[in-house]
């Protein structure tokens, strides 16, 4: 794939396979967008999965492939892997901020280390790089009226959701040896054990829910795709609801909302202007 060339047919099949195979909520949401920008939405989510997928399962790629999207994202040269060729065409139609792919592939590494976090602060920068970057970048893709204001917003909603994320996976990543939970929140509220988490889930969800009123408030500020985000942060908040209407984690397992909800949920709140 050259520079500024349109992707492969089966590459862009690909992207969106993944998409509505992993991510079926962010899927939902996809089909809202303009078809003008919807394949490279989905182009974009390929790159960032495949990184997320190569650290999560410890694969000895890993650091290599994050090391040149890296690279590419501060200017340098490094190997020009599947992900980087997938940006350096997104970047002939859009201007992706690097600064972020580059904080991006930070918290990548602050996976491969499997940092902990002492205090909320440090949950939040986790947050930003792993998923606010994500915002950011997605946010350019659709374009932005005002960058200074659009971009925070941005940033906002995707640690919301990756603060949910962290809320819905509690005993899957408990399970696995993984926390990302703040230390100082355990010894406030106690380890996260089914049926005696309701205290530190309340806390945890009156965090997200301020991230996604901050994000919510700068969606008016993309120039395309207003609808489909909004739709997929009401979607995605809507595991929170659910966490809650479960007993705040009284049972062990993952919080789901059934693909009725969510639809209902996007039609009554994520469609409004």
């Amino acid at each position: 794939m050259s520079v500024g060339a349109a992707p492969a047919p089966a590459l862009v099949a690909e992207a969106r396979d993944t998409t509505q195979r992993v991510a079926r909520t962010f899927a939902l949401a996809c089909r809202l967008l303009p078809r003008g920008v919807r394949e490279d939405v989905y182009l974009l989510y390929l790159v960032f999965r495949t990184l997320d997928d190569l650290v999560d399962d410890a694969r000895p790629e890993a650091e290599g492939r994050v090391a040149a999207v890296e690279a590419w994202a501060c200017g340098r040269v490094g190997a020009r892997t599947r992900e980087v060729q997938v940006l350096e065409t997104l970047t002939a139609r859009h201007p992706l901020p690097r600064a972020a792919l580059a904080d991006f592939c930070e918290g990548m590494r602050w996976d491969l280390e499997a940092r902990a976090f002492a205090t909320e602060a440090e949950v939040d920068a986790y947050c930003y790089r792993v998923a606010g970057t994500v915002g950011i970048v997605m946010a350019a893709v659709l374009g932005t009226a005002d960058d200074a204001r659009a971009r925070p917003a941005a940033s906002a909603l995707g640690m919301a959701m990756q603060r949910t994320n962290i809320l819905r996976d509690l005993d899957e990543d408990r399970a696995a040896g993984r926390v990302y939970l703040a230390r100082e929140a355990v010894d406030r509220f106690g380890p996260p054990l089914p049926g005696a988490r309701e205290g530190l889930l309340r806390d945890q969800i009156r965090r997200a829910d301020v991230l996604y009123e901050q994000g919510l408030a700068g969606i008016g500020l993309l120039r395309s795709g207003r609808g489909a985000v909004r739709a997929a942060a009401w979607m995605y908040r809507e595991i929170l609801r659910q966490i809650e209407r479960e007993g705040y984690g009284a049972r062990a397992g993952r919080a789901a909302v059934a693909r009725r909800r969510k639809l209902w949920v996007a039609a009554r709140r994520g469609l409004d202007a």
